[in-house]
């Protein structure tokens, strides 16, 4: 008879060989193990332990009876090792250390270290899930993407987990720390609104990026609040990223009648439309004012200092690294999600249009 299992050293390994287990030996019945018997995922698996939506009643019948037959229990924090670890898909921008810094804060506090980890994205050949369930880390903090098959396996090791700004839904019970993106759009260009500006543009982000998504309904909001139609050769989708940001402005400002003024979804795109304004000999604010989304430390130094959206990224990992240790410590949360406020920072970027 199998005994009441906990998990190995990797929750991906290979089923236990149900035969080993009717002697009564001591290896472990993992979720990986529940998943083939049942003949189903490992995800499938989790959403049933976790008791969440998303499994017809036959299959669910199906795991929870094997469930019951090998005495499968969800792991304990026991044996894991006092850090927290931050998890980035890239760590190539500015803002990484905004987050960096609210996570190392709390963590003094804690008395519990840090390591960060660079993942890559999910189509890169780099290190995998299997390498942080192996370190044991009391808690994970995930930038902006963790997926169900991520969400499972960690789930599979008894480790909690916080996702950091997600780019993509969420199932309800998925903790995460985010900003208030829709309210920061509609505020960025409400101001523009106010100062008289009506050919306003939007550079936004990749289709597929929640926060994105949401400044561009709030931009939306803002121009059907202010009577404006919403041009759609005035909105514009690009990469994150200055370079991408400059190649944006560029078909903008070219058009024949061009935009007084240009809402982004970052800072970083903001900073391509200075560059983009210099090439084509346009004067910020005077020919044309430009809003950014983050309000990270250097934008207020570029000439002129940019009025931005200001995205509270430490105070955001504060919470989210305290969400987590509250976790970690097997304690209940006091919310699942948490959105913190956006608020602008007017600085010299903007101004009425001439005309």
């Amino acid at each position: 008879m199998i005994g009441k299992a906990t998990l190995g050293d990797h929750a991906t390994d290979g089923p236990t060989e149900p035969d080993d287990e009717r002697e009564g030996t001591s290896r472990p019945v993992t979720i990986a193990y529940i998943a083939e018997s049942a003949g189903v995922s490992v995800p499938t698996v989790s959403k049933v332990i976790n008791g969440r939506s998303g499994v017809s009643a036959d299959t669910r019948a199906r795991v929870e009876a094997l469930v019951n037959e090998y005495g499968y229990r969800k792991p304990t924090g026991a044996g894991r090792n006092n850090v927290v670890e931050l998890v980035f898909r890239e760590l190539k921008d500015m803002w990484a250390v905004e987050i960096i810094r609210g996570v190392e804060q709390v963590a003094r506090q804690h008395r519990v270290g840090v390591m960060v980890s660079e993942f890559g994205l999910h189509d890169s050949a780099a290190p995998t899930w299997d390498d942080t369930v192996s370190r044991r880390p009391n808690c994970v903090l995930s930038v902006a993407q963790l997926s169900e098959a991520e969400r499972a396996q960690l789930t599979a090791k008894g480790i909690p987990f916080v996702v950091f700004d997600p780019t993509t839904e969420l199932p309800d019970d998925v903790p995460f720390v985010g900003a208030t993106n829709w309210s920061g759009g509609r505020t960025a260009t409400r101001h523009l609104t106010r100062l008289g500006h009506r050919r306003i543009a939007m550079i936004s982000g990749p289709e597929d990026v929640l926060c994105c998504c949401a400044r561009l309904d709030g931009y939306r909001s803002a121009m059907q609040a202010a009577g404006l139609q919403t041009d759609p050769g005035l909105v514009v989708h690009a990469p994150l990223t200055q370079e991408d940001g400059c190649v944006a402005a560029r078909s903008l400002l070219a058009l024949p009648d061009r935009p007084t003024a240009i809402f982004t979804a970052n800072d970083l795109q903001a900073l391509g439309v200075y560059q983009a304004a210099r090439e084509a000999g346009l004067r910020i604010p005077d020919d044309l004012s430009v809003v950014g989304f983050d309000d990270l430390p250097v934008v207020a130094w570029v000439d002129p200092p940019l009025t931005t959206v200001h995205q509270p990224l430490t105070e955001m990992a504060v919470a989210a690294t305290e969400l987590a240790l509250t976790l970690g410590r097997g304690e209940a949360a006091p919310q699942v999600g948490l959105e913190i406020a956006t608020t602008l920072t007017v600085r010299a970027s903007t101004a009425p249009p001439k005309n």
